[in-house]
């Protein structure tokens, strides 16, 4: 701005309707932040639970075709529900990663879901080599989702 426009009297228009805007500066560019090492293990063990049930979805698929279910229909549901399971599971951990705040929420509550498959599978199930792990890797998932700086790298976004 010159002299001369801060002495000079503004238009009619201008005291109407404002003066031209001024270019604004281009805001910064936000940088991703770093994800703490807590959040990139919680990344990391909801993407290997993730691997682990589309296996199992596909092992309940082979299973299914390949011998004589009680009931077809309820076994392509539980192949639908545990591929659905895995594939949540895997976008929650790219979330995770990326520090997204939508994706902490369905990790939380699908590691509730294992943990409680796990415990009715290893113990009123009796086979403790399937349901112990599944319990294991939702007590540890849950574990560093919690700690102080996963907490707040997601309370900071």
């Amino acid at each position: 701005m010159t002299d001369e426009d801060a002495t000079r009297r503004p238009s009619r228009a201008e005291r109407l309707l404002g003066g031209a805007a001024q270019p604004s500066a281009r805001p910064p560019r936000p940088g991703r932040p770093e994800a703490p090492p807590a959040v990139v293990r919680a990344a990391l063990v909801a993407a290997i639970e993730a691997a682990l049930l589309i296996g199992g979805a596909l092992v309940i698929l082979w299973l299914t075709l390949t011998s004589d279910p009680d009931s077809v229909a309820r076994a392509l549901a539980e192949v639908v529900y545990v591929g659905i399971f895995g594939a949540v599971l895997a976008a929650a951990a790219v979330g995770l990663r990326r520090l997204s705040g939508w994706a902490r929420g369905p990790v939380v509550v699908l590691q509730i879901l294992l943990g409680l498959f796990g415990y009715s599978t290893a113990f009123p199930g009796g086979q403790p080599l399937l349901g112990i792990p599944l319990i294991v890797l939702a007590v540890a998932e849950l574990y560093l989702l919690f700690t102080p700086e996963a907490r707040l790298a997601f309370l900071d976004r």
